[in-house]
């Protein structure tokens, strides 16, 4: 199949490189200038509005001078690989900083992309969704990070990381269809414009893919707060493949899409690979345990699942939303729901980061201050206590996803029955302690009660969420939470 190259010469990561790495290939770089700083600690308060419009200018006019000679180097690297290159390099970057004193903050195909030196040991982290080749140094992605969090400040946004599957669409196998979706085949939108559809056949990748509904006014009024990436555990070729259809006029990620290809730890997602500051990240994932080390960063979303695949992928023996010829709600859905979150909590950042000088933790403090009035609400719930057929599914019920998230909502939980229990959630109507709960007149519902809760963030109505009279083995919303 055709997709596009990774290529540092052929993709348009050349210019993606060229922006990141401004201070190294350049003595005038904006950033470095000692003639800046000494600006900066002189600047008059009155005058900081017109100061910034005057940098920003400067910065513009700068990075496309630097923008041309950075395609410049990677032109030369690529086609004249070897000894010859270095003095390409060198001539191209009018490097006056001798390679016995350069810092190699970093290096493109094996060579420090600052002073042209090949490198026999390479230190730091690689960035090849940005260009083919190019490692930085750890001082130097934070010096990036630090540069860039002031530009993105001075435009009110902030970092947004994006699943694909399950978050933003879902895919399948055309061989995995059912007979009750072949209807999908002649309802596919084309690709010729994917701007105005939702459902695509890829048949040169033997898939469909559904779009999420609402997706692309979520992703155009999310762009206005935010820098964002996608970063998704498929390949590379697939990830790509979906920021085309999300994305196609490269508007939202340009070469911001990570892959499973491009971490650094299998099976987990983590942000030493985004060039963005930890303290100002938001992160929108299906999947808590992929993002161990920044779950503070994570709204969790209600997975996606269109097609009957993706159902039985996760253990659902029911009818998906294709085989029922339905979809999620356009303006009531997880998408709609999330970006008013979203909205929210940009607009309590700015309002911190305005007000205080501290910046640690700043978003994972926002999160906290937006779930707080929700937190108030659910305090008179009291204690909750898991019991029946989702005990047995649990060795230790404080560990178990549910019971953090009822904590992290507000309400206290227990396995002991007491008269301060006001709610009992259980999946079987029938068992010992769902019998409790209806002769004491308290709350009976399904585990789906807290779930819904969190992702929509707001209370529901216990009596939308009925435990029915099931046996164990036939309740599949006990099966997903074995499976937890």
């Amino acid at each position: 199949m055709s997709l596009a190259t990774d290529s540092p010469v052929n993709s348009s990561s050349s210019d993606d490189l060229a922006a990141f790495l401004d201070a190294e290939l350049d003595s005038n770089s904006l950033g470095s200038s000692p003639e800046k700083e000494a600006e900066d600690k002189d600047e008059d308060e009155e005058s900081i509005d017109e100061e910034a419009e005057n940098e920003e200018a400067r910065d513009d006019k700068d990075l496309e001078r630097i923008k041309r000679r950075k395609t410049q180097i990677v032109e030369t690297i690529q086609e004249r690989p070897g000894p010859t290159s270095l003095g390409n390099l060198e001539e191209k970057t009018e490097v006056s900083l001798g390679t016995d004193n350069c810092p190699h903050p970093g290096s493109l195909g094996g060579m420090c992309y600052r002073c042209g030196k090949r490198l026999e040991e390479e230190s730091g982290v690689t960035f090849s969704y940005i260009c083919k080749g190019l490692r930085l140094g750890n001082d130097e992605i934070d010096r990036l990070r630090n540069t860039d969090m002031k530009h993105l400040l001075r435009h009110r946004k902030l970092y947004l990381i994006l699943d694909l599957d399950h978050t933003l669409l879902n895919s399948t196998l055309l061989l995995h269809l059912t007979p009750e979706e072949d209807y999908l085949k002649s309802q596919a939108d084309s690709l010729q414009d994917v701007s105005k559809g939702s459902l695509f056949m890829l048949a040169f990748m033997n898939m469909m893919t559904k779009l999420r509904p609402f997706v692309h006014t979520f992703l155009k009024e999310a762009s206005e707060m935010f820098e964002m990436y996608i970063y998704t555990m498929g390949d590379r070729p697939y990830a790509l493949e979906m920021a085309k259809l999300l994305d196609p006029s490269r508007e939202y990620f340009n070469a911001r899409v990570i892959s499973r290809d491009d971490g650094t730890q299998r099976h987990q997602k983590g942000l030493d690979v985004v060039l963005g500051q930890e303290s100002a990240v938001l992160i929108l994932d299906d999947t808590e345990n992929a993002w161990t080390k920044h779950r503070d960063n994570l709204i969790l979303m209600e997975r996606y699942h269109f097609f009957a695949s993706s159902c039985r992928q996760f253990g659902y023996h029911c009818q998906s939303l294709s085989q029922l010829r339905s979809d999620e709600s356009e303006l009531e859905g997880a998408l709609a729901s999330v970006l008013k979150v979203l909205k929210r909590i940009h607009n309590i950042f700015f309002d911190v980061h305005l007000s205080s000088s501290a910046v640690v933790d700043e978003i994972r403090y926002c999160l906290f201050s937006y779930r707080t009035p929700f937190i108030c609400t659910l305090t008179p719930i009291g204690r909750s206590t898991f019991m029946g057929t989702f005990d047995r599914h649990i060795l230790l019920a404080d560990t178990h996803y549910l019971w953090k998230m009822a904590e992290q909502l507000g309400a206290t939980c227990s396995i002991e029955l007491d008269p301060s229990v006001t709610h009992v959630v259980s999946t079987d109507a029938r068992t010992e302690k769902s019998r409790w709960a209806a002769k004491e007149a308290k709350f009976l519902v399904d585990p789906r009660w807290i779930e819904t809760a969190n992702f929509l963030w707001q209370r529901q109505p216990e009596e939308n969420f009925p435990v029915q009279q099931t046996k164990p083995e036939e309740n599949f919303h006990a099966k997903q939470m074995k499976d937890q």
